[in-house]
């Protein structure tokens, strides 16, 4: 396979031997410099691609391919991108002398672009790490300082902030030698630490929760803000409490009261090094790596924490629910000898801190996870009485949940690809589905049983929904248009064709006539569903749109993008009415509650929240998943929000 890197193009995987992109037109480079040979994506970010690629000068080893492809507009915010992709280069040539710092092996330019090469590191985050083996103990925090600690005393011996330390940037090499070290990598948001940078601000970036009131506020960097980061990253493995869940919710606050937040207690030496390391101002905190090592090193002994610590607390010492959520009344409640039986043996875990309030729910027997997809959960979408739950699939597969007695009823194989999309008819009787095979498949909800199969586009199916009244099926494609199929015949009725990008969402107003799409040509369009006429073209969003939702008395529209935002418009008119601000990450999904007065929207940082569309302010949000949140729904009666997640779950919450 060749890979287009183009970074607009939608379907970059072509065939070997292509010499142009099947998808874009674009000119294919089978060889970066003739020796880098692009295998697959990693990631990407605000300002660069990630590839992984193999050297041909080196017998094919792997390596990382950086690419600079800014997903910003504006002379001096494209400046601005180059200037930190080169300060990368930079740092990592300076730097990657060091064992535990990725190794810088070229930087160049080619066909209008900037590259940088650099050593892959074969292992898993911390981030990973934590989801697949849970909350780190004591031992492995003192673990994770002893090693760290050097590494950025040697970054900023070299006069270089990080800026950005966290889970994901943290990575347990698997080594040849059995050797399993930390190494610190992105220094894509690095700062140089001159007396220029002392005596001015620079520009604020870094991670919402990790990174410290200065450098957020100020855009000033100094060792005792990387040190800051790493007192949160510690805080998050110990906890798994997403720390901008925090941010959002209480600013810088919460690491005055931290400690509510852990599930199991800690010695009164690191309590005392956590305490010190996650200091909202700076004076007070430590001000080197050098001062936290010797701090370690004398209060360092291994200690055996006596058993009445070690034992899971009563509920008597818990913190209050109202202390942790103030927006929640706190209800007494008695526990039961079952309920200590289950605390003993680990079955519920605390009321505070991440999935607090669910956890007081689980108290009522109820379980707050479903669990069984082996890929990212996509959509989410219920039956009219609440009683059935349906759920699309990276794994290539549709779940049919009984919602009452949270079990699995049956799994629907059928798709070639990955499901993105799930939808299901007023009466209950019918599923239907969109795959990254480019076909919708109609199904029996009731029997499990493929009753056709809809072909025609020609890209990935992002989006479907069926109308209200049970008799059309729309699906929304990366080929840029929207089809609109005969639900019962499986007949393609019509295309809608003006979005100039992939169609990521799609939704139908209650009274059959409109149809609402998104797109990542950042426009939202209003079709008149019977003729196909484009009635309303919104635009205001700076990045793809997401996601959509229609009211229940089908007079508003809400719609979710990457530029961070939540828009409230008049399906009427077009008019803007509200703009939700203030998340941290990309929103990609959206729900409107069967009332109609709220909304429900999910991120990219794992985070879901409640919104009041009236008054404009958030209700409440939950540090949901551990990694980004793609689909959330209510059920029919208001009182129960589903959230799915990259993670591979589906979380149930309580609506307050």
């Amino acid at each position: 396979m060749i890979y287009c890197l183009n970074p607009s193009c939608e379907k970059p995987q072509n065939p070997d031997g292509a010499h142009f992109c099947q998808s874009c037109g674009m000119e294919l480079i089978p060889q970066l410099r003739n020796r880098y040979r692009i295998i697959q994506p990693l990631g990407g970010g605000g300002f660069g691609r990630t590839f992984l690629a193999e050297d041909e000068d080196k017998l094919n080893e792997d390596c990382v391919v950086k690419q600079l492809a800014p997903q910003v507009q504006g002379t001096s915010a494209l400046h601005k991108a180059t200037e930190l992709f080169q300060e990368e280069a930079r740092r990592l040539q300076q730097l990657g002398e060091h064992r535990q710092i990725p190794t810088l092996y070229a930087y160049f330019r080619d066909d209008n672009y900037l590259y940088l090469v650099q050593q892959f590191i074969q292992g898993q985050t911390l981030r990973e790490e934590l989801r697949q083996q849970g909350l780190f103990g004591e031992e492995k925090i003192w673990e994770l300082l002893h090693e760290l600690l050097p590494v950025l005393k040697f970054v900023h011996e070299h006069q270089v902030i990080h800026r950005d330390i966290k889970p994901e940037n943290l990575i347990r090499r698997f080594s040849e030698d059995g050797r399993k070290d930390l190494v610190l990598i992105d220094f894509g948001v690095a700062k140089q630490l001159t007396v220029t940078s002392l005596d001015h601000t620079g520009t604020v970036i870094g991670s919402y929760g990790y990174a410290p009131m200065e450098q957020m506020k100020h855009g000033s960097a100094y060792p005792a803000s990387d040190l800051f980061s790493l007192g949160v990253t510690c805080f998050h493995l110990l906890t798994g409490i997403h720390p901008s869940g925090l941010y959002m919710e209480h600013g810088y606050g919460w690491v005055m009261n931290w400690r509510q937040f852990l599930k199991s207690p800690i010695s009164p030496k690191l309590d005392q090094v956590l305490d010190k390391l996650l200091q909202k101002d700076i004076e007070p905190r430590y001000q080197s790596a050098d001062e936290v090592l010797q701090d370690l090193h004398q209060k360092r002994q291994l200690e055996v924490i006596p058993p009445d610590m070690s034992a899971t607390r009563s509920p008597s010492q818990l913190p209050s629910l109202s202390s942790v959520f103030p927006r929640f009344p706190t209800t007494v409640i008695q526990p039961s000898s079952q309920w200590k039986k289950s605390l003993l043996i680990g079955g519920l875990i605390t009321l505070f801190g991440l999935g607090g309030l669910v956890s007081y729910w689980q108290l009522f027997g109820k379980t707050s996870v479903l669990t069984g997809h082996s890929g990212e959960v996509n959509s989410l979408a219920f039956n009219l009485k609440g009683t059935t739950l349906a759920s699309g699939s990276d794994d290539k597969t549709i779940k049919i949940w009984n919602f009452n007695r949270r079990k699995e009823i049956r799994t629907l194989k059928g798709h070639k690809g990955i499901i993105y999309c799930v939808a299901i008819s007023r009466n209950g009787q019918t599923l239907v589905s969109g795959s990254q095979d480019n076909t919708i498949k109609v199904w029996n909800l009731k029997t499990g049983q493929e009753i056709r199969t809809l072909k025609g586009h020609s890209g990935l199916i992002n989006s479907v929904a069926i109308s209200p009244d049970g008799e059309k099926i729309a699906s929304g494609s990366y080929d840029n248009t929207i089809k609109v199929w005969n639900l019962k015949t499986g007949q393609e009725i019509r295309t809608f064709e003006g979005h100039t990008g992939a169609v990521l969402s799609v939704a139908m107003s209650p009274d059959n006539h409109k149809l609402a799409s998104a797109s990542a040509d950042r426009t939202i369009k209003v079709w008149n569903l019977n003729t196909g006429k484009v009635i309303l073209n919104l635009k205001g969003h700076e990045g793809d749109v997401n996601a959509l939702a229609i009211s229940p008395n089908g007079q508003l529209l809400v719609s979710g993008s990457d530029d961070k935002t939540v828009q409230v418009w008049d399906l009427n008119t077009g008019r803007e009415i509200r703009t939700f601000e203030g998340y941290a990450a990309d929103v990609s999904a959206i729900a409107f509650n069967p009332d109609g007065e709220t909304i429900a929207s999910g991120s990219d940082d794992g985070i879901v929240k409640i919104l009041n569309l009236s008054t404009g302010q958030e209700i409440t949000s939950f540090n949901a998943h551990t990694s980004e949140v793609f689909a959330v729904a209510f059920s029919p009666d208001g009182k129960t929000l589903v959230s799915g997640s990259k993670d591979k779950t589906i979380k149930i919450w309580p609506v307050p």
